[in-house]
């Protein structure tokens, strides 16, 4: 199972070479609100914009301001997750498959979240959470009793 985070890093704009500012396909907040005020400044003044269409706009940007903020708390929360479930990983036993396609398991001793997905130690082996295939209470050693002499 894979997990996608490519959304990560991702930003809304991107510079060019030149330094500028260049719109990827996404339009941004700011760009529908360059739309709107340009259509409202072009506008014939004899016949000039329905007050319903600019309540609409109004509205769709409204609208799109809460999506935008309740997809970056969405991501926030996914992000969050896979930080606690890989902190839960600490001491259990996993399984996973290798850049080889072989499967290996050892039990987890840390955590590291540098990178985008957490990866959890296994020996000298970095494994990133979504490699992760199973997971298993670690094996408990025998406990033998203490005899006094």
């Amino acid at each position: 199972m894979s997990i996608d985070v490519s959304f990560l890093g991702a930003t809304s704009r991107t510079a060019d070479t030149s330094g500028q500012k260049a719109a990827t396909k996404e339009l941004d907040k700011q760009a529908f609100l360059d739309l709107l005020v340009a259509q409202l400044r072009n506008q014939d003044p004899s016949a000039p914009m329905d007050s319903s269409q600019l309540m609409t706009q109004t509205t769709q940007l409204s609208t799109m301001e809460s999506l935008v903020a309740l997809a970056d708390t969405q991501r926030e929360s996914f992000a969050l997750q896979m930080r606690m479930s890989a902190a839960q990983l600490v001491g259990q036993q996993i399984t996973w498959t290798d850049a080889d396609g072989a499967e290996k398991s050892g039990t987890v001793t840390g955590v590291s979240y540098a990178g985008p997905v957490p990866t959890v130690k296994v020996g000298d082996t970095d494994v990133t959470l979504d490699a992760v295939s199973s997971v298993a209470p670690a094996a408990v050693a025998p406990v033998t009793p203490a005899t006094t002499a």
